[in-house]
Order: structure tokens, then C-alpha cells, then sequence
């Protein structure tokens, strides 16, 4: 399932490394662009895209040159009526080959750029696939059994596109791509798998700033990982009426915590399987406590009574700031936290048919 995702401002990160002092230069095309177009060079600092240098087109072809003192992930752009073209490289001293286009761009020529090219590669080979799966499921004449067959290719293809992220991590993990990497796609890892990766990073950058963000979460999430005692917190119901965890949790009951939004399509997508088991196990020794991630009062209230929400429900209201999804180290929405009748946490991060089976092992 598709989740909602905490995104670090991995792009935005002036990533160093030691490149020496002869200089760069960056020569690229542009599919389909004349001469006298022109492209950009940018950086990316708080969302926001910043111009540091311009090239115009000339027989066919772009040039940057500069000298870096460091490699850092940039942008090249390219914008003329209603075509947008943009795709990031590292920049850094030496001789570095581009191409911008619709379906293909590629960046290549100097160590980073060569690494990063590889893992860009095989990711957008992965993406053809599932784009045009997703294009065939729009297909009305396709039977049960045929749209059952297709979910189970795009299941393959996610877990081979986990695989290719993981490994592009592990591998570059001792340079400047593999610190960008980890930043860009650590939320498709577990904390257990992140925190040996943390330890090979080298030490030019461990002290940046979202590595140091990252460390936390990490420690964050041991307090609060299987086989931990439950973290309390308190918050506000609907009402406005001061709720705590630890007023469910603990208490004899097998307690599912949600954290979810009125906002996040995978949590309402979702939520017809909490449903059910609310259904099932309510009069059984079951509790579930709603974690709202929403920032808006009236759209959380709204989603409750839109989703047959009848399980209590707690929020701040502050979106990604939610004091509870802090102490939970929480990147991703809907992630549940599943707590036994003595308040130790059994499971995390389960959904549909696995969740399902969780509970009929836990609940009698």
C-alpha cells in the first residue's frame, strides 16, 4: 500500500566531499530544444529552488563551468511554454555528461554522478513497469482473476524496487551517494536496518544537520520499538477534552494505536479494515485509539464521521509536528502500534491481512 510519506529535505543538503581543484564541466542536450533556449542551474534550500548559474543553448548543446570545493546535489531545469524538463546530479569537479528528456535523463562521467546514474537507472526501470500496470488496471474488460494477477505483479515489483533501494545504500553508503540516498529513501527502511548504516557514514558528514535528525529518530524509536513498555502521552478529543493514551493502554486490553489524517488517502483506504476489526473484537478485551495527524479541527471531525469512526480519538492538530507521532518516531502514515493487555508493545506498522491475523492471535 501506498503510504503518506515524512519527507526529510534530503535535497536541499550541500553534501562534501574532497574532489581537488581542477574544476567542472557540465555539457548536456535537451530533447527536443532549440538554440538560444535556455537552461538553469539551481540549488534546492527550504522547497525552494534557487538559480546559481544559466547556459544558453548552442549548436545543441548546454555548458556549466566552475570550479566546486565540494560535490553537491543540484538541478538542471529547463522550461519553455508548457514543457518543464528537471533532474538532479551531483556537482563536482570533472568532466560531466548530460541529458534531459521526457522518459530518459541520465547524468554521467564522474564517480558520484557514475554511481548515482546506476541506482537512477534500475529505480526507473522499476517505475516503466508499474506505470504501465497502472494504465491497464484502467482497463474495464479485465476479469477478477486478471486485475488479481496484476496486483500481485505490482506487489513484485514493489519489493524489487525495495531491494534496489536498499542495496543502492548499502553500497554507496561510504560516500557522498549513498549519505544522499539514505536521506532521499530511509523511509522505506526500518530503524533496525538503519542504524548500522548510520555507523559507516563517514565522518565529514556526520554531523549534518538531517543525519543528526535521522540519529534521533533512530534512538526515538528504540523506546518505543517491540518488546518496549508503551510510551504515554496526552492530547485533546474531538471535543476538546484532555485524553491519555495510558487511559486505554494498560489497562487489561489489547490497545491498537492508529496514527492516521483526514488527509492521507492509504489511512482512509485503510480504514474499512479497522472498521471491521473494531466490529469483531470491541466486546473482547479491544481498544483502538485514533492518533490524528490532521491540522485542520473541522476536516479531522469530518473524516471521523465520513470513515464510521467510533473508537476514541485524539489530536494537537499540528500535521507532521503531533507530539504522540514524535515519541513514536513516526516517517509515515497509517502506521498502527499494537499494545497487549500489560501494556507492552507486540507489534508495529501492520496492515490489512497481516494486522488482521496479529489481532486473532492476540484476542481469544
Amino acid at each position: 500500500m501506498k503510504k503518506i510519506i515524512y519527507l526529510f529535505a534530503a535535497t536541499a543538503l550541500g553534501l562534501a566531499s574532497c574532489t581537488g581543484n581542477k574544476g567542472y564541466t557540465v555539457k548536456g542536450i535537451v530533447e527536443d530544444a532549440a538554440d538560444g533556449d535556455t537552461v538553469f542551474l539551481q540549488e534546492r534550500a527550504s522547497r525552494q529552488f534557487n538559480k546559481l548559474d544559466t547556459a544558453i543553448i548552442k549548436d545543441g548543446t548546454f555548458t556549466f563551468e566552475g570550479v566546486q570545493d565540494s560535490t553537491v546535489n543540484r538541478y538542471i531545469t529547463y522550461a519553455k511554454g508548457e514543457k518543464h524538463l528537471i533532474m538532479d546530479f551531483f556537482l563536482e569537479n570533472g568532466k560531466i555528461e548530460m541529458k534531459l528528456g521526457k522518459e530518459d535523463d541520465s547524468a554521467t562521467g564522474t564517480p558520484s554522478n557514475n554511481a548515482y546514474q546506476e541506482f537512477r537507472t534500475q529505480l526507473n526501470t522499476i517505475n516503466k513497469k508499474q506505470n504501465a500496470i497502472y494504465e491497464s488496471m484502467g482497463d474495464t474488460t479485465l476479469t477478477d482473476k486478471q486485475k488479481e494477477a496484476k496486483i500481485k505483479e505490482m506487489n513484485g515489483l514493489e519489493s524489487e524496487m525495495m531491494t534496489i533501494i536498499k542495496t543502492g545504500i548499502e553500497k554507496n553508503i561510504s560516500n557522498t551517494v549513498g549519505v544522499f540516498l539514505l536521506n532521499q529513501y530511509n523511509y522505506y527502511m526500518e530503524y533496525p536496518e538503519i542504524e548500522p548504516l548510520l555507523a559507516k557514514i563517514p565522518a565529514n558528514f556526520q554531523n549534518n544537520e538531517s543525519i543528526l535528525q535521522l540519529k534521533e529518530l533512530v534512538s526515538t524509536a528504540k523506546k518505543s520499538a517491540v518488546g518496549q513498555k508503551f510510551v504515554d502521552f496526552s492530547m485533546l478529543t474531538p471535543d476538546g477534552k484532555p485524553i491519555k493514551l495510558s487511559d486505554y493502554a494498560g489497562k487489561g486490553k489489547v490497545v491498537l494505536v492508529d496514527f492516521w489524517a483526514s488527509w492521507c488517502g492509504p489511512c482512509r483506504q485503510e480504514m474499512p479494515n479497522l472498521v471491521k476489526a473494531y466490529a469483531k473484537y470491541k466486546n473482547k478485551g479491544f481498544e483502538i485509539v485514533g492518533v490524528s495527524l490532521d491540522r485542520d479541527g473541522q476536516s479531522w471531525k469530518d473524516g471521523i464521521a465520513q470513515l464510521n469512526i467510533t473508537w476514541p480519538q485524539m489530536s494537537d492538530l499540528k500535521f507532521w509536528d503531533c507530539e504522540g507521532s514524535k515519541l513514536y518516531a513516526i516517517r509515515s502514515i497509517p502506521h498502527v502500534v499494537l499494545i497487549d493487555k500489560d501494556g507492552t508493545i507486540v507489534a508495529r506498522g501492520l496492515h490489512g491481512e497481516e494486522l488482521q491475523a496479529k489481532l486473532a492471535e492476540l484476542i481469544k
